[in-house]
C-alpha cells in the first residue's frame, strides 16, 4: 500500500498518519512503455493504467471547475509545527498542500500512479530498482529547479531523521543514488517486493538547499515556513488559532493532466477548535465552509436548521469504494494485563454494539468483523484453498477453532440487558486466573483496573456504556480525556492501556502492514503498532501479504492475515461506514455530483470548486479571502485622492474671501 499523496488534505488531527495511505493492489508491476528503455508515464500493480499517454485530465474532475474563493475548514486542538514528517511536535493540518511527490494517484483507482515530479519512470525488468527522470520544468517556490539530488535527499533525510514509519516503510530500499541532474535511481534489496516501485513513486521531494541552510533543521518542529514545490504554500501560521495557505499562482504543474480541475481555491484556511460541538455550532453559523461528520447522532439530529430546509447547507452522504480497515478499543499488549488472549476475548463481551447502534447511532452502522473490512479480503467463514495453504505451516501455533469455526463477536438483542454474556466473559477470566471476589475482579490480590485514553469528548459516549459493562464484571475502568497534544505524544511513547484508534486500509494492503502489527514495530517509538503485537506467526503472513504475485495471491494471503489478527482479539472491534457523510455550504461544489459518477476509492476534497456567481451570495458569511483583504484596511489611494480635492476646495474657498 502506499503513502497517500494528499497528506494535502487532512481528515483527522487524532489520526495524523492514517490518513496518509492510498489504495493499490499487489501483482507484479505493469507499465506503459515510452520506449525501447522502458520509460513510462504511468505505473500500475495490476493491469495496465486506466488512462494511456497523453491523457488530458482524470475522468472524475470537473476541468473547467472555476478558480477563485476561499475553502474553510476546521482544525481541532492545536498545532505547533509546519513539519508533518517528523515525530516532534503536531503539525498543521494542510501542511501536505506545499509539497509535490514524484508521481501521483488517481482516485477512480485503487492501485495506478501518474508523472508529476518525475516525467517518466523506468522500472527494472527483474524488479531490482527503478529510475525516475525528472521533469525538467518543475521547481520549488523559489524558482530553483528540482534535481535529482534533491529527491535523493528526500529519500535519505525521511529515511534516517523523519518518523519511524519512513525507515520501516522504505526498509526494503538500499540506496538512492542520482545519475545525472534530472535522473536517480533507487535500488532494491529485494526484487521479490512488487510494492516498491509505487511506495517510492510517492516520496514527498523536499528542497535540499533550502534544509541544507544553518537556520533550517529537518528535525526540530517549529513554525519557520518551510519550502516546497506544489499548488500552496504557507502564508500565515497562528497556533491554537488558523493555518492558512494560498495557491501558488505560477505553480511549475498547473498544467499538468493530473492537476487539471484541482487544487481551485485561491486560499485554503484552518480555524482551530478545542471542542468539537463548538465546531459543529459554528459550521452552522457560517464560520467555515465544509465538514466531515463522523458523528451519527449529529447527522440525524443537529442539522435541523433553516439554511439545510433552503438548501444552503447541503447534507450529503458520498459513497466509497475505499475499504474501511478496523475501528475500535484496542489493548496495549505491553501491559501484563492484557497479555492473556482469554483476557481480552473476555473484554469483548462487554461491548454491546446493538444497543448502541440502536440508542445513539440510530442504526446507521455496521459492526467491524475484519481489520479488511468493506473489501474482498474479509476472512469470511472457514479458511479454504490459497488462504488455507497459507495457514497450514502455522498449524501447531494457531487455536484449533481458527480452522473447524469462522470467527464471531458476541451479539445481544439490543435491550442493553447482557448478563449472559457477562456470565460468559467471567467463565474466560476464570481460565486466564482472574476470580470475582466481593464484587472484584482479583489475580493474586491485585484487582483488574485499566484507563481508558480518549482525546475526543464525543467518544466518552461510547466508552462509558463499556465502562459500566467492565464494572458489572468486576473491572474497574477510568476514562481519562486529554487534549491532542498530550494524547499524540502519549501515543508515540506508548503510554497508555486502551486507547480507541483506527488502521485505515487500502485495496492493496502491502508494506505498512510491518508497521501496524510487525515485531520489529512493536518497541519503535511513533510506529502504529498500537497493540505492541510480537507473533512469528503475524511475521510471517505479513511477509506472505508483501510478496503476493498476483491479485488472488494476495486476497488469499490478506485473509489468512486477517483471520489470526482476529482470533488473537487484539482489539474490540467497533463500526464502519461506506461513505462519507459531509456538510458544506453551497455555492461549493464538485464532480461527485454528476448522477453517472461511480463512488472513487479516495475521498478528493482538492476537486471541488466554488461557483463564481454565487460567492458572495448564499456563502457561509463572507469569503475569508475577502475578510482578510477588508482586514487590511481601506487602500491608500482614494484616501489620497479625497484629502487632495480637500485641500484644492479649502484654497479655492481662501482665494475667494481674499477677493
Amino acid at each position: 500500500m502506499m503513502i497517500k499523496n494528499s497528506l494535502k488534505t487532512t481528515f483527522s488531527p487524532a489520526l495524523p498518519i492514517a490518513t496518509l495511505f492510498l489504495s493499490l493492489t499487489i501483482t507484479p508491476v505493469s507499465v506503459i512503455a515510452e520506449d525501447a528503455i522502458n520509460k513510462t508515464p504511468s505505473l500500475s500493480l495490476h493491469g495496465d493504467t486506466k488512462y494511456s499517454k497523453g491523457f488530458k485530465h482524470f475522468d472524475y474532475v470537473n476541468p473547467d471547475a472555476s478558480k477563485g474563493g476561499s475553502l474553510r475548514m476546521a482544525g481541532m486542538g492545536t498545532f505547533d509545527s509546519l513539519n508533518p514528517y517528523i515525530e516532534k511536535g503536531t503539525p498543521a493540518s494542510g501542511i501536505g498542500l506545499i509539497y509535490d511527490t514524484l508521481m501521483t494517484s488517481s482516485a477512480d483507482e485503487p492501485f495506478s500512479m501518474y508523472a508529476l515530479v518525475a516525467q517518466y519512470a523506468e522500472p527494472a525488468i527483474d524488479n531490482s530498482g527503478i529510475t525516475f527522470h525528472l521533469n525538467p520544468a518543475a521547481r520549488f517556490h523559489d524558482g530553483q529547479p528540482i534535481t535529482a539530488q534533491d529527491v535523493v535527499f528526500s529519500f535519505e533525510t525521511l529515511r534516517d531523521k523523519g518518523s519511524p514509519f519512513y525507515k520501516a516503510y522504505y526498509g526494503d530500499i538500499a540506496k538512492a543514488e542520482a545519475l545525472s541532474k534530472r535522473s536517480v535511481r533507487f535500488v532494491f534489496k529485494d526484487n521479490r517486493n512488487p510494492e516498491l516501485p509505487l511506495i517510492i513513486s510517492q516520496l514527498p521531494v523536499l528542497p535540499k538547499h533550502f534544509w541544507e541552510q544553518e537556520t533550517n533543521n529537518f528535525e526540530l518542529a517549529n513554525l519557520n515556513k518551510p519550502l516546497g514545490s506544489g499548488p500552496y504554500k504557507v502564508r500565515s501560521a497562528e497556533p491554537g488559532r488558523s493555518v492558512v495557505y494560498e495557491r501558488v499562482e505560477d505553480y511549475w504543474g498547473k498544467d499538468l493532466p493530473v492537476n487539471k480541475g484541482r487544487y481551485n481555491f485561491d486560499t485554503r484556511r484552518y480555524d482551530y477548535y478545542r471542542d468539537s460541538n463548538v465546531s459543529l455550532q459554528a459550521l452552522k453559523a457560517g464560520e467555515y465552509d465544509i465538514r466531515y461528520e463522523n458523528i451519527a447522532r449529529n447527522w440525524a439530529t443537529a442539522y435541523d436548521t433553516p439554511a439545510v430546509t433552503k438548501g444552503n447547507l447541503v447534507l450529503e452522504a458520498i459513497p466509497t469504494k475505499a475499504p474501511q480497515g478496523m475501528q475500535g478499543f484496542a489493548f496495549n499488549l505491553r501491559r501484563d494485563l492484557f497479555k492473556d488472549v482469554n483476557v481480552r476475548r473476555a473484554l469483548n463481551y462487554a461491548m454491546d454494539f446493538e444497543w448502541l447502534n440502536k440508542n445513539l447511532f440510530y442504526n446507521s452502522y455496521t459492526r467491524t468483523q475484519s481489520y479488511f473490512a468493506n473489501s474482498d479480503m474479509e476472512a469470511t467463514g472457514i479458511p479454504q484453498g490459497k488462504e488455507l495453504a497459507y495457514l497450514e505451516p502455522y498449524r501447531d501455533q494457531l487455536p484449533d477453532k481458527l480452522f473447524t469455526e469462522p470467527h464471531k463477536l458476541p451479539v445481544t438483542d439490543g435491550s442493553g440487558r447482557i448478563r449472559n454474556q457477562l456470565n460468559e466473559a467471567l467463565a474466560l477470566m476464570e481460565q486466564a486466573d482472574w476470580k470475582l471476589e466481593s464484587g472484584s475482579l482479583r489475580k493474586n490480590g491485585k484487582p483488574f483496573e485499566f484507563e481508558i485514553l480518549l482525546y475526543d469528548s464525543s467518544m466518552e459516549k461510547v466508552a462509558l456504556p463499556l465502562k459500566k459493562n467492565l464494572e458489572a464484571m468486576g473491572v474497574k475502568a477510568t476514562i481519562r480525556i486529554v487534549d491532542i497534544s498530550q494524547y499524540i505524544n502519549r501515543i508515540r511513547s506508548f503510554d497508555y492501556d486502551m486507547l480507541v484508534t483506527r488502521f485505515p486500509q487500502s485495496s492493496s494492503p502491502g508494506n505498512e502492514q510491518r508497521d501496524f502489527w510487525g515485531s520489529e514495530s512493536a518497541d519503535l517509538p511513533g510506529s502504529r503498532n498500537m497493540m505492541g503485537i510480537k507473533n512469528p506467526v503475524i511475521d510471517g503472513l505479513i511477509k506472505n501479504v508483501i510478496n503476493a504475485e498476483s491479485r488472488a495471491d494476495l486476497v488469499a494471503a490478506v485473509k489468512a492475515l486477517d483471520r489470526v489478527l482476529l482470533w488473537n482479539e487484539y482489539m474490540i472491534p467497533q463500526w464502519y461506514l461506506s461513505s462519507n457523510r459531509v456538510a458544506y455550504w453551497k455555492p461549493l461544489n464538485h464532480p461527485l455530483s454528476k448522477p453517472d459518477q461511480q463512488p472513487l476509492y479516495q475521498f478528493d476534497l482538492d476537486s471541488w470548486w466554488k461557483e463564481p456567481d454565487n460567492t458572495k451570495a448564499t456563502g457561509p458569511a463572507a469569503d475569508s479571502t475577502d475578510k482578510e483583504e477588508a482586514e487590511k484596511g481601506m487602500p491608500l489611494w482614494p484616501a489620497g485622492i479625497l484629502l487632495a480635492i480637500l485641500i484644492l476646495g479649502w484654497f479655492i474657498r481662501q482665494s475667494k474671501r481674499q477677493k
